[in-house]
């Protein structure tokens, strides 16, 4: 799809894959019916190939409600997002709002998608994080000019959801792929299996993704290969991925990683696509 203008992801998201577009794009199949994406991120897939018809999921509920807001209140969106300031005060006020779930079960989704939207833009190197409780903890970024309001963006992204038939959902994986036929295209970008101890990220949901959940998921795959679905996978170059997944084809490129604590720690990884086709 096309005539959309300037469509790219709205969040900064910890493993995202605008960087890795052109390299992901070749191995998506030329023609499916339905797309399916049940760890959705950033998005940065979807937004690229724009596909008319598409499931997209994620177990983070505000980063849903972010989508849904941009395809039905763009404009009370874009004035909200007009009233934050680029402080660390006024950002610590704003980020405390979980802190009092009453409170913040009052807010509507449009503050809600304002409120996260403006925290992603302005918090420490992008990075959306919750903890254990499921409050955001990202410290804020100091950076002098944040892209607070980024109209244009937003205007092409409300475009093509009006445009396309999108569904959205926020469950389990495994529940995100239950409609999937045949004719239809899987790509699973999940929480990556660390490279090291400290390398573990999985702050996106309070819930976590450790190694018991890329077997289910490796499970999953097996199941979308038995009945004949595609499925393209993104994953961390790790022995334990690629033992998991020896069976299917293995592409290896490589990745430039720029959310870590350490700046030392940042840098050229190498990445793994898997495919059963």
């Amino acid at each position: 799809m096309t005539g959309y203008g300037a469509v790219a992801p709205v969040v900064k998201w910890a493993g995202g894959k605008r960087q890795l577009i052109n390299e992901i794009s070749r191995y998506v199949p030329g023609h499916f019916s339905t797309y399916y994406e049940p760890f959705l991120g950033g998005g940065a897939v979807w937004l690229a190939l724009l596909p008319p018809h598409a499931l997209v999921n994620d177990i983070n509920s505000e980063l849903i409600n972010v989508y849904e807001v941009i395809r039905a209140d763009l404009e009370e969106l874009i004035l909200d997002l007009k009233q934050h300031k680029n402080e660390a005060d006024y950002f610590y006020r704003i980020r405390a709002l979980d802190r009092n779930q009453e409170g913040y079960e009052r807010l509507s989704p449009v503050q809600r998608a304002s409120r996260m939207l403006y925290l992603n833009k302005t918090c420490y190197n992008g990075l959306f994080r919750v903890n254990q409780a499921g409050q955001f903890n990202t410290p804020f970024g100091y950076y002098p000019n944040p892209n607070i309001v980024n109209e244009k963006t937003l205007r092409a992204v409300n475009r093509y959801l009006n445009n396309a038939r999108i569904t959205f959902t926020c469950q389990d994986f495994t529940a995100a792929l239950k409609e999937a036929r045949p004719g239809d295209f899987v790509y699973l970008d999940p929480p990556y299996d660390p490279i090291s101890k400290t390398a573990s990220f999985t702050g996106y949901d309070r819930g976590g993704f450790d190694r018991n959940q890329q077997m289910r998921l490796q499970e999953t795959c097996d199941k979308l290969n038995e009945q004949g679905i595609k499925f393209l996978l993104s994953n961390s170059a790790t022995d334990f991925i690629r033992h998991l997944y020896r069976n299917y084809r293995i592409e290896t490129v490589a990745a430039k990683r720029t959310v870590n604590s350490r700046a030392d720690r940042r840098g050229v990884i190498a990445e793994v696509l898997v495919m059963n086709y």
